[in-house]
């Protein structure tokens, strides 16, 4: 594998990850991304770096991966440098035709990513997915901030288990949502942040529409088309309300460490969800 040198090293300040990331240049001037993850998560990292490089080789448009290994500051990575915009940015100055485009392109690529199957021998969906839903649920009742009738959410996921079963299981990227996609100088869209990539559903990827709704609903709509090719399933529905339920209880615990501007943004979110 080439080693990169680089001459400059400029941090970014983005993003919820523990990882340190930088944009480096080398002698020729190019630049890349160059992320760093403390040394102890090097098999995790390891395994990231190897199905991110299996998803490039499908064509999806994302920061490439180029060199993995470890240094004095930890475990890194080297990745292409994407030149544009955060979508999440650039979104509100698009129109709603571009809105649409936009979220359509995403929900195809969504389809690809969701090409490669989960390993043999993961466990099965119906009884992981309970465990993680009762887990958040316990999280949810035991965290001092409660949503106005978050009880409903709790609702729903117990009278709608019975759609776990004998779901598909594939390689997610595990955070797919427009924060975590950019726009192009070239105007194509960009999927970033595999970081937090696993096994599930392929359909669970959707839990984090409603970010998408609330930016740009258009966007969101063009998604689930996109995905779908215009032919979106009800239980697919129905699912959806299940996963949106179970990650909005998670978001409550997860948003009190940050403060209240996090914690405002989470209460929004569940009433949009139950409006």
């Amino acid at each position: 594998m080439k080693q990169h040198m680089f001459i400059t090293k400029q941090q970014i300040d983005k993003g919820w990850s523990e990882d340190k990331k930088y944009c480096v240049t080398d002698e020729q001037g190019n630049k890349f991304l160059l992320r760093i993850s403390p040394t102890e998560q090097y098999e995790r990292r390891e395994r990231e770096y190897d199905f991110m490089s299996r998803i490039a080789a499908l064509g999806v448009p994302m920061c490439k991966p180029l060199e993995f290994g470890t240094s004095d500051e930890g475990v890194y990575s080297v990745q292409t440098w994407i030149d544009g915009v955060d979508a999440e940015e650039k979104v509100h100055s698009l129109t709603g035709e571009e809105q649409y485009s936009y979220g359509f392109e995403a929900g195809k690529i969504l389809k690809e990513i969701h090409k490669i199957p989960a390993p043999d021998g993961t466990e099965d969906w119906e009884i992981y997915f309970n465990r993680k839903a009762d887990r958040k649920i316990k999280m949810y009742e035991e965290c001092p901030l409660k949503y106005e009738n978050g009880q409903a959410f709790i609702d729903y996921i117990n009278t709608h288990r019975h759609l776990l079963s004998g779901r598909p299981q594939t390689y997610q990227h595990g955070d797919y949502h427009i924060g975590n996609m950019m726009i192009g100088n070239d105007k194509q869209l960009y999927i970033i942040d595999f970081n937090r990539s696993d096994f599930g559903d392929p359909w669970e990827e959707f839990n984090r529409i409603v970010w998408c709704a609330q930016a740009a609903h258009l966007l969101a709509s063009g998604m689930v088309d996109g995905y779908f090719d215009y032919d979106v399933p009800m239980k697919f529905w129905e699912l959806l309300a299940l996963y949106i339920s179970s990650n909005t209880l998670s978001a409550a615990p997860w948003a009190v460490p940050f403060g209240n501007k996090q914690i405002q943004v989470m209460v929004n979110q569940a009433k949009a969800v139950l409006s």
